[in-house]
């Protein structure tokens, strides 16, 4: 893998992208357990050197209970993003979300970058790297429905409309990979193995 202190060169490809590794984005709707598949993942690829797991940086203070992540303020997310000092960046749910720049020199590499992603990111990833996958973890309405209300933090009236903005199926999107989460976690991770080969 190519040193941080390469000050992230990009060689790009024909087309101006960055390659020739790949950028692995892990999509889906709050309940499918994206977050939980990535963490067995990660277990599972350890010490594997193709692959890193890129850290997020989110204006939002941690939360034990969800992603395990950096945070950053605003005023830092506007300044990293004006700097173009970002691998990705993009905004969802009223917060910012950052892939940092090192992620660029895992793919100059050839690595592969495994990151929680959002659908609100793809055109820009598609734009910059030159080899792009998405994994869609996801299940049936009615199984999000049951494990959000389990969260206990919505109505059910909330829930029922947060589904109705959620992206269940991404068919205009490419390089997309379906993995449904509703049977183990084992099952699940060795859907995302499946579709990483």
């Amino acid at each position: 893998m190519t040193d941080s202190a390469t000050d992230h060169r990009r060689v790009p490809a024909a087309d101006g992208r960055i390659g020739p590794g790949r950028l692995v984005l892990v999509v889906g709707p709050s309940g499918a357990g994206k977050d939980t598949l990535m963490t067995a993942l990660r277990a599972h690829l350890a010490g594997d050197p193709r692959y890193m797991f890129a850290r997020r940086l989110i204006t939002r203070t941690p939360d034990a209970a969800a992603e395990d992540h950096d945070t950053l303020s605003s005023e830092d997310f506007e300044r990293l993003v004006a700097a173009g000092d970002v691998g990705l960046a993009w905004r969802a749910h009223g917060l910012g979300y950052v892939l940092p720049r090192t992620i660029d020199a895992t793919i100059l590499a050839g690595g592969t970058v495994i990151a929680n992603g959002s659908r609100g990111v793809l055109s820009q990833a598609f734009t910059k790297y030159a080899d792009v996958r998405v994994l869609l973890v996801t299940a049936p309405r009615s199984v999000l429905a049951e494990r959000l209300a389990a969260r206990g933090r919505e109505s059910r009236e909330e829930i029922e409309r947060r589904l109705d903005r959620a992206d269940l199926d991404l068919p205009d999107v490419p390089h997309v990979a379906r993995v449904d989460n509703t049977g183990t976690i084992a099952d699940g991770v060795a859907r995302m193995i499946a579709a990483l080969d």
